[in-house]
């Protein structure tokens, strides 16, 4: 009766899915939770990035602001010197684009009677 038992209940189990849907979901957990991993490192990696660039940024305005102190206590500015080796002599597109707007209108010469 036991055996008899035993393979009936092996049988009805044969019969059913149960298994095999729980196996299926569990595979398709597996791989979502697989890929949420992936994506979590992947933010994570690149939140590391932009905290490394931000550190930089602040680093930079903590100099500019001791330049604006000493601006403002009178010293010299810091900071690159001007090249010898440029030019002096403005484009000419500029030039003429400033003579146009900075010149004085001709005068009318006068009347002879």
């Amino acid at each position: 009766m036991k055996n008899w038992l035993k393979n009936a209940w092996n049988w009805l189990l044969g019969k059913t899915t149960i298994d095999e849907k729980v196996v299926e979901t569990y595979n398709k957990v597996e791989d979502k939770v697989e890929g949420v991993v992936k994506e979590t490192r992947r933010r994570a990696k690149r939140v590391s990035e932009e905290a490394k660039d931000v550190v930089g940024a602040a680093k930079e305005v903590v100099k500019q602001s001791k330049d604006v102190v000493d601006a403002a206590r009178g010293n010299k500015r810091r900071g690159r010197r001007p090249s010898q080796n440029k030019s002096t002599t403005p484009n000419k597109e500029t030039t003429t684009a400033t003579k146009s707007t900075n010149r004085k209108p001709r005068r009318k010469p006068a009347n002879k009677k």
